[in-house]
């Protein structure tokens, strides 16, 4: 590596990392000016306060990476270039292909991060941050999946609910069916399914069951009826945000068994695990997009530059969020919805550079 690919480098590193310093203090300042109010009348703990703040400097840091890193990379490029650092560097005989090795360096050692970060660390942190949230922030009220749950919770069982109340853990319209193989054994429902947190036990109102006979059927029902079922609380309406607070072996497995389920949110689970693959390369998209966006001296400097780069940025950011949302509301398949933005943008980052090398 020669002297002026390790100059690069440490401006690129060094950037970033003043980027992140700069912003997320920002961020966090900004959040507690928000939430203050209902941290002091909920009387949270000093303790939690803090490690929701770590977790928050995580989430944030993880959240908004793509946007500190193309915005850092034309900060210092836009300085090399006002001092014309970059015409003396391809003034002395090296291509702009070659000038643009130490940046995908760069860009390869913060995606490795990103990418280690994202399955095994952010996970935590979302957990952490979302918990504190639902738990002291919006009177303990988790965001599930809450209406038309079908789910099937074994080879042979399937149950139905067609509201969930979070609050008091209560399912309505409830229907479990057993199968042995294509022939139905018995079907119970009951017009309430009350969970137990004290015996992690069910209560149904309304009970009735019907077992299905060669020639006779046989039913059975009560009031009021205490039972216990094979699946649990988080089996029948996990949190909507369960799919951030999973590490990658544990999202893998958690998408499978929803898929084996018929779980009809998984489009959600998969933008998230796509999310996961999709991140490091938009690093490198938002690299070669600032790399040729700034490395022209401008007449109006540093400046129109960063003008250029915010716009380009939360562009990015609009169709990362809605082709997310499209994948998770509609019929869009979630690969496609992740990956478009990146195709997208990778070839705005092919026209830019090609136009920029002349």
């Amino acid at each position: 590596m020669k002297i002026i690919d390790k100059y690069i480098l440490k401006r690129y590193i060094a950037t970033f990392v003043v980027m992140l310093l700069l912003f997320i203090p920002i961020g966090i300042v900004i959040d507690v000016a928000e939430k203050i109010n209902k941290i002091l009348e909920s009387n949270v703990p000093f303790k939690a306060v803090a490690i929701y703040y770590l977790d928050f400097t995580v989430y944030f840091a993880n959240l908004l990476f793509p946007i500190f890193l193309f915005l850092s990379v034309i900060w210092f490029t836009s300085k090399l270039a006002n001092n014309t650092e970059i015409i003396a560097i391809l003034s002395s005989g090296i291509s702009y292909t070659r000038f643009l090795r130490p940046y995908l360096i760069g860009a390869t050692l913060v995606s490795i991060f990103a990418l280690i970060m994202g399955f095994f660390l952010v996970p935590k942190a979302s957990k952490g941050f979302n918990d504190f949230r639902y738990t002291y922030l919006k009177n303990n009220v988790e965001v599930r999946q809450n209406s038309n749950v079908f789910r099937q919770i074994s080879d042979d069982e399937f149950i139905y609910v067609s509201n969930f109340n979070s609050v008091s853990k209560t399912a309505f319209n409830f229907s479990l069916e057993k199968f042995e193989g294509e022939r139905l054994k018995y079907k119970i429902t009951a017009g309430r399914l009350k969970f137990n947190d004290n015996d992690s036990t069910y209560t149904m109102f309304n009970y009735q069951k019907r077992t299905v006979g060669e020639f006779e059927d046989i039913l059975e029902s009560e009031v009021k009826k205490d039972t216990v079922f094979s699946f649990d609380l988080e089996d029948l309406t996990p949190v909507i945000y369960i799919a951030e607070t999973l590490t990658l072996p544990e999202l893998n497995r958690f998408i499978k068994k929803e898929r084996d389920r018929g779980n009809a949110n998984i489009n959600t689970y998969l933008v998230v695990l796509y999310k996961k693959y999709s991140l490091p390369v938009t690093a490198f998209i938002l690299t070669l997009i600032a790399v040729a966006v700034s490395s022209k001296k401008r007449r109006g400097g540093m400046g129109v530059n960063l003008a250029i780069g915010i716009v380009i940025a939360f562009t990015f950011v609009f169709f990362d969020k809605i082709f997310g949302t499209l994948a998770e509301k509609s019929s869009v398949p979630p690969l496609i919805a992740v990956w478009l933005p990146n195709v997208v943008f990778g070839i705005l980052a092919f026209f830019l550079l090609r136009n920029a090398k002349r």
